[in-house]
């Protein structure tokens, strides 16, 4: 723009500064919905990966960059939970995860890892994934995500605690092959942009944007004084490796009676209904007890519309069945498949709304072990792909989980490490009835 003549190039210009401000990012704020709020008195899930590591510091290098560059995208996992004044829950914040080091050299993977692990090995694993005994209330205060690196003899451990109130199943594996990923591919380093896994989906208002007012327990202690479940029970935690052949005789017999026209029963409906009979015998219930059966389904697909598995968060809703003992075990095993069949099958698009409306009309704090008398519950699924999560430096040795949220016949279900249709059964049971347990011919299918 020129001057006119004899005018000063000093004096103001025509734009005249009205004002300055600082404008800032947003902060990073995630709703909790309707489907995690039941879980703010569970407890953070807590999951144990063995690897043959050769460098230490090396491996827990590269898997500490990659866990930064993971959070970015995984945000609630970095942040803390929040109340505000209408009593809605939240995560805020980017505070960041916790990361603790450790060491235990005089224990080897093959300790851990092997197929017959005494209680000495289960003992020792209880130590190695950090947070037991930390309820998900806590995560008002702790942070969402707690890893442990060990160094072991000839190898590393991973331990991690999730707070259940952030995410399921399908979150948790979802974020840990999104972590692997990034520190086999870049070494921690950047590549997020290159990542095969599929970046989360944050916004929970797809699942449900209800707000729902939670009264929380003064602390953990308060609300654990309230359980109408009784002090906990000594439990023992054991892994029945089922080979592919085995849960084809299992899936085959649960179908061999079925007419022609008939649904044919799942590899879980199978395998669930043989491990509820089993379990039941193994606690020498009477023919009139009662026994509930109880599966923690994915809704995901279950929605109208669905959500992609992408969905970041609990999409999550335990369904229920139950029967006297009596009939459980009298009767053919087509009869306790049936059952968990038309249960799963019955939990369609309505009845879950059904039940987030019914949660958000009269909220309750649960306790872990409100899944009904004499129950079997399943917490995990086969389908998990979790013998895929490489840091780089090879498939983990063994998968297990930590001892937070295990009650009597709580059971967690793995694929097997050697892959195809092989099942591992991870169980907690009361000393007795596992014993029994063990002892049982038909449990295992040993005989020919």
């Amino acid at each position: 723009m020129s001057v006119e003549k004899g005018k000063s190039s000093s004096e103001p210009a025509a734009v005249r500064v009205t004002g300055t401000r600082t404008v800032a990012p947003a902060k990073i704020r995630c709703e909790l919905a309707t489907f995690d709020l039941p879980y703010i008195t569970f407890y953070y899930n807590q999951k144990l990966l063995l690897y043959r590591a050769a460098d230490f510091p090396d491996a827990v290098a590269r898997m500490t960059a990659a866990l930064a560059d993971a959070l970015r995208v995984f945000y609630p996992l970095a942040g803390r939970i929040r109340q505000d004044a209408d009593g809605a829950l939240a995560v805020e914040g980017d505070e960041g995860a916790e990361v603790m080091e450790a060491e235990a050299e005089g224990v080897a993977v093959d300790d851990l890892a092997g197929g017959d692990c005494g209680e000495e090995a289960e003992r020792v694993m209880q130590h190695l994934v950090p947070y037991t005994g930390v309820m998900n209330l806590e995560g008002l205060r702790r942070p969402l995500l707690a890893v442990q690196f060990t160094k072991l003899k000839d190898g590393l451990a991973v331990g991690c605690a999730f707070n259940h109130a952030v995410l399921d199943g399908t979150s948790t594996w979802h974020f840990m092959s999104y972590w692997a990923e990034l520190s086999r591919t870049a070494g921690g380093g950047g590549g997020v942009q290159q990542q095969q896994q599929p970046k989360p989906i944050n916004d929970r208002s797809l699942a449900r944007s209800v707000r729902v007012r939670l009264e929380l327990p003064e602390s953990a202690e308060a609300h654990e004084k309230t359980d109408p479940n009784g002090p906990k029970k000594a439990l023992v935690a054991r892994v029945f490796s089922f080979p592919e052949a085995t849960v084809a005789r299992i899936k085959a017999a649960a179908n061999a009676a079925l007419p022609p026209a008939a649904k044919p029963f799942s590899t879980f409906q199978s395998l669930g209904a043989h491990i509820w009979r089993a379990v039941s015998r193994a606690r020498g219930l009477g023919p009139a007890d009662i026994t509930a059966f109880a599966v923690f389904a994915d809704c995901r697909g279950r929605l109208d519309p669905p959500l992609p598995p992408a969905y970041f968060g609990n999409l999550i809703q335990a369904v229920f069945t139950g029967v006297p003992a009596g009939m459980l075990l009298g009767g053919p095993p087509e009869l306790a498949a049936g059952l968990l069949q038309k249960a799963i099958d019955d939990h369609d698009a309505a009845a879950v709304v059904r039940r987030l409306e019914e949660y958000e009309a009269a909220p309750k704090l649960f306790h872990y072990s409100d899944a009904g008398p004499n129950c079997v519950a399943v917490g995990s699924s086969p389908r998990f792909k979790v013998y895929d999560v490489d840091f780089g430096f090879g498939r983990p040795e063994r998968v297990r989980s930590g001892g937070n949220n295990k009650f009597d016949g709580m059971v967690y279900l793995y694929p097997a490490r050697g892959g195809g249709g092989g099942i591992d059964v991870e169980l907690a049971l009361q000393p007795d009835p596992m014993r029994r347990l063990q002892d049982d011919p038909d449990f295992l299918l040993l005989s020919a």
